[in-house]
């Protein structure tokens, strides 16, 4: 999945917004006229919330739902919070004001119904086929696990129950496709400073349904080996993928080293949540903004290559 909103160091604003139902604009006032929340600051010079601030701040906003005043509360520890919420508030089991997310794939991982979860994402995998349930419901399914776990409504082990289950129940249906070799080659990796992982073996199953031999690098790939093994593997494309955690200047600077550095006639392709994907053009790099972007691409690179061979 995983297009996690989380930085290595602590959840960025908009996350905490997700997560507490505290608009940014008041944690920033908060954050002035209170001393509390205290964030330290990401890579991009962006404020990131530690977790036991964000704890503390699900408790405030819990409180303030039911009456209390925001003056009162921040100057509490989270033990006096969670004892002034009552029980079942304390030790971080306070949850945000807001709604549940309404998704049924999260109803097994809050139960811990691992049974009930396989069954889900199979039978929807029956009802709209692997592409259409790569393309259409996983999407939704990647969005959801990760806003429930930003807003404190999954913990993060149900989080890693989710994607580990579906990344098991992906290999499992390629593994029963057959290979047909037809291009083109493509190498699949994340670059350094990025670990999410589950959006590549997404592009990995839709190219295996188009018969396209495809290699998967993993995560945290440097350039110079990804050069190397697209030549070690005769790959016709490199493809990437970014979460929107990931730092844009690594982006732009990691891109821009691969395609300098990468034989012209390989193609780059780079896709996934990152922002700046969309918000930045990079000469000799197709971005896709979404996994069903894949399909028209390969079609699109066989067409050429038809071309190509007819010239």
């Amino acid at each position: 999945m995983r297009a996690m909103p989380v930085e290595q160091d602590g959840m960025p604003i908009a996350a905490v917004e997700q997560s507490t139902g505290i608009a940014r604009a008041t944690l920033r006032i908060w954050e002035r006229r209170y001393g509390f929340p205290r964030p330290g600051r990401d890579l991009r010079g962006e404020r990131s919330y530690p977790g036991e601030q964000v704890e503390k701040l699900r408790l405030i906003a819990g409180l303030m739902a039911r009456g209390h005043r925001p003056g009162r509360l921040v100057g509490l520890d989270p033990g006096q919070l969670a004892a002034l919420a009552g029980p079942g508030a304390a030790n971080g089991s306070a949850r945000a004001a807001a709604p549940l997310i309404d998704d049924p794939v999260l109803a097994p991982l809050r139960e811990h119904d691992t049974f009930s979860l396989i069954s889900y994402i199979e039978s929807s995998i029956r009802t709209l086929g692997l592409a259409g349930f790569i393309c259409e419901r996983m999407p939704q399914m990647n969005a959801n696990v990760g806003l429930a776990w930003a807003r404190g409504d999954i913990e993060v082990f149900e989080e890693h129950l989710y994607t580990e289950t579906v990344q098991d129940l992906l290999r499992r249906e390629m593994g029963r496709l057959q290979p047909l070799g037809h291009g083109p080659r493509v190498l699949l990796a994340t670059l350094p400073e990025e670990v999410h992982t589950l959006g590549l073996l997404m592009v990995q199953a839709l190219l295996a349904l188009e018969g396209c031999p495809c290699t998967s690098l993993g995560a945290r790939v440097p350039v110079q080996q990804l050069v190397k093994a697209a030549g070690a593997f005769g790959a016709d494309v490199v493809g990437l993928s970014f979460s929107a955690s990931t730092n844009p200047s690594h982006v732009l600077r990691g891109l821009e080293q691969l395609r300098g550095e990468l034989a012209p006639q390989v193609a780059v392709w780079a896709g996934g949540s990152s922002p700046v994907l969309a918000r930045h053009r990079i000469a000799g790099v197709q971005v896709m903004p979404h996994i069903r972007d894949v399909l028209p691409a390969v079609a699109h690179w066989r067409a050429g290559r038809e071309l190509r061979s007819a010239s």
